[in-house]
């Protein structure tokens, strides 16, 4: 089967998350037939690429170059070429500063194509047995303490699934951290999927610090964490605006942060809890 490439056109095209065999025809026809390919890191792209006698021409694309290559490559895209931008692993633009040139390129007027296949958590989740029919995606969290404080605090009574990513050098703080935030709910924690060593398997919070704490932690992690009880009441249902307040004064939050935390908590706009403690 032919698959057509047009000119003016960024495609997004996934990659294998692990095994390289874990990718469509008709993305590798793609890669074939544009004008250039962004990637992340053109060493690993190459990799695949040699596998598949693939000889497109390469652009680097990642973080930290991400505003001024965007614009190269919006630019000849819009003189009339074709390009596949693609990740290190899995889908652009899930976590990933692709996210950056689709917004730029569609901004720009430019024609985007995203082609199916695979991803971490897709993957991850349909072998979780985790409930499914509802679930919120945070991928990474954010290295500022503050920033994955108020986070977390977000998740506190969210009763759908929850799933994140995480290194394993920051597996076992993250866990600490899901443990302290959320209780002791159930995770499915899936270890290098499609890989070699790839493993699923089932903790609580607290089992999964212990685990973690006697066991080196080793490739990259899908933590997919169970929601809040449905019938579980908010530690806070019983507790006035001060009392909430107060709550999170008592855990070390400044007052201006503790006010931020209960609105969070009550779903309301912070200066409703400024006005109730007026």
């Amino acid at each position: 089967m032919a698959y057509e490439v047009n000119g003016g056109t960024l495609y997004v095209v996934p990659t294998p998350i692990g095994n390289l065999a874990d990718i469509t025809e008709r993305a590798l026809e793609t890669l074939k037939n544009v004008n250039f390919i962004a990637a992340e890191d053109t060493r690993v792209s190459g990799k695949l690429m040699s596998l598949y006698n693939i000889q497109t021409s390469f652009v680097s694309y990642h973080e930290h170059n991400k505003a001024q290559a965007g614009e190269r490559i919006a630019e000849r895209l819009l003189s009339g070429e074709s390009c596949a931008i693609v990740t290190d692993a899995g889908t652009p633009a899930i976590s990933d500063p692709g996210e950056d040139l689709v917004a730029l390129c569609r901004k720009k007027g430019i024609n985007v194509v995203p082609l199916p296949g695979a991803s971490a958590f897709v993957t991850a989740l349909s072998g979780s047995g985790m409930p499914s029919r509802r679930f919120c995606f945070e991928g990474f969290l954010p290295p500022d303490k503050s920033e994955r404080r108020d986070i977390l605090d977000y998740y506190k009574n969210e009763k759908r699934t929850v799933i994140f990513y995480e290194a394993p050098h920051r597996v076992l703080e993250t866990a600490k951290e899901l443990y302290k935030a959320l209780g002791d709910r159930k995770v499915c924690v899936c270890r290098e999927m499609t890989k070699l060593n790839e493993e699923i398997r089932d903790f609580t919070l607290s089992e999964l610090v212990t685990y973690l704490e006697e066991n080196q932690p080793r490739g990259e992690y899908v933590l997919i964490v169970g929601g809040a009880k449905r019938d579980e009441k908010p530690f806070f249902e019983d507790m006035s605006v001060e009392e909430h307040v107060s709550f999170y004064e008592n855990q070390g939050l400044s007052r201006m942060d503790a006010i931020k935390s209960c609105a969070r908590d009550r779903r309301v706009p912070k200066n409703e809890i400024y006005k109730q403690l007026l």
